[in-house]
């Protein structure tokens, strides 16, 4: 398997992938370790995961710029993202061992009663390749020290950052048949598939997402899910600095290269202040800087995937070609790299698959609307269900909107952010199920009822 520098169109690096009797072999060897790892104390399951946090901080300036190579994202970025999931495993190594506990909940009686969190045995994490070490530790770092096996599956775009996690998880005393990466594209998944495993958990596509909710379905047994978005923001004409939020919204919806589930991928601006919102949107979208990742002046990277830049000229033309007008931007850079220039689109509608397919690059639709109601409608007109973000002076008109969101999540005068300490989850085609918060902890451990006499 060739790994490739979206930025260079460069070969990094080959890696053998892994073939079925591979990741069954795989499997066996957590088979073997599993019982043993769950019978460890919980704190010393911690404090392993202490140990792999510490480790990233040390050798961040290696992983930050192998992960800049590997997906193309500004290393700046790179480290941010190494940051915000130190911040993740900081939030389960504080708060496990409280929603692990025990529970007594009669204790008085003559049957006493308690429920103790028992581990799901050996899960698969399937991985994404737009944040994997946020992504990744959201899954396997509460999985491992809720007693699991691990059996991970990196994205074929990210396989150097997964090798760097095993690699850092073997040094901080994670047992090697405990944890194992399986190599591969999506013949490598479907080996997983096929296992017969305690659990799944996925990040990526609706369409992947659903194939493997369909495939495991006679299993009975955990399938999470987070899949992607059409996330709508939503501008009120009461916002106190117009600039200030058009600034916020450009970096909701391009940081990451536009790569992010939560990213804003549709826009709604108040008519009152939609000209001036526009304005300042436009302008600070032609000042961003495209190339070269590794540059620090560089705000947009290339996009991860080559094919992506086919579905991002089609998203912009099948716009143009019903009305919409491009205001910056508007396709490729020519040369060598998936990149993609950061593009504004106005005069939109929901006829427009710019409007209603996932995005998923440094592309943006905004469109203008007359009161809350109409801006309401079309939020709520897609049949995703991950995040939607509301800008006004007034909590009370955002709540009001934001209590009609089919959403996971909502946001007041904010966008695009996650915090280890709510849940993360969608709706509809936007995924199963929850990680991070208490949440997060308990999804990768069943309950046991003890009813006790004597």
């Amino acid at each position: 398997m060739h790994i490739i520098n979206p930025a260079t169109e460069e070969v990094i690096q080959e890696i053998a992938e892994d073939t079925t009797e591979s990741i069954q072999k795989k499997y066996k060897i957590i088979q073997e370790g599993q019982v043993a790892w769950a019978a460890v104390p919980l704190e010393k399951r911690i404090a392993a995961i202490e140990k792999f946090y510490n480790f990233l901080d040390e050798e961040k300036d290696t992983l930050a710029v192998d992960l800049t190579r590997e997906v193309g994202k500004p290393l700046q970025q790179s480290y941010n993202e190494l940051n915000g999931a130190r911040q993740r495993i900081q939030y389960f190594i504080k708060n496990s061992a409280r929603w692990l506990a025990e529970e007594w909940i009669t204790e008085e009686d003559a049957t006493r009663e308690k429920i103790v969190y028992e581990p799901l045995g050996i899960i698969a994490n399937i991985s994404a390749w737009n944040y994997p070490y946020l992504v990744g530790v959201n899954v396997f770092v509460p999985a491992l020290i809720g007693g699991n096996g691990v059996l991970y599956k990196p994205s074929e775009y990210a396989t150097i950052t997964g090798l760097h996690i095993q690699r850092l998880l073997y040094r901080a005393g994670i047992p090697e048949n405990i944890f194992q990466v399986v190599i591969g594209k999506g013949p490598a998944g479907q080996a997983l598939l096929d296992l017969p495993l305690d659990g799944y958990f996925f990040t990526g596509s609706y369409r992947t997402g659903k194939y493997i909710a369909e495939q495991t379905a006679g299993k009975l047994v955990p399938v999470q899910l987070e899949l992607g978005g059409k996330d709508p923001l939503y501008v009120m004409d009461d916002v106190d600095d117009v600039s200030a939020v058009a600034a916020a919204a450009l970096d909701g919806a391009v940081y990451n290269t536009g790569q992010s589930c939560c990213a804003v991928e549709r826009i709604y601006v108040h008519e009152k202040i939609y000209d001036q919102f526009i304005d300042v949107f436009v302008s600070e979208a032609k000042k961003l800087v495209t190339g070269n990742p590794l540059d620090k002046a560089t705000g947009i990277g290339p996009v991860s995937r080559k094919e992506q830049i086919a579905l991002l000229k089609e998203q912009v033309e099948d716009a143009v070609a019903k009305g919409g007008k491009v205001l910056s931007g508007g396709g490729p850079l020519s040369g060598r790299g998936y990149f993609f220039v950061p593009t504004v689109v106005v005069n939109v509608s929901h006829d427009m698959k710019l409007m209603t397919d996932e995005s998923f690059g440094p592309v943006i639709g905004i469109q203008k609307v007359k009161d809350d109601r109409e801006a309401v409608k079309l939020m709520k007109d897609t049949p995703y269900g991950l995040t939607a973000a509301v800008y006004s002076k007034s909590y009370d008109r955002a709540e009001n909107v934001m209590k009609q969101m089919d959403t996971g999540t909502v946001y007041w005068n904010c966008c695009d952010r996650v915090s280890a300490a709510l849940p993360w989850s969608g709706r509809k085609n936007s995924g199963l199920g929850a990680t991070l918060s208490y949440h997060g902890i308990r999804a990768f451990v069943q309950p046991k009822a003890y009813h006790l006499r004597g």
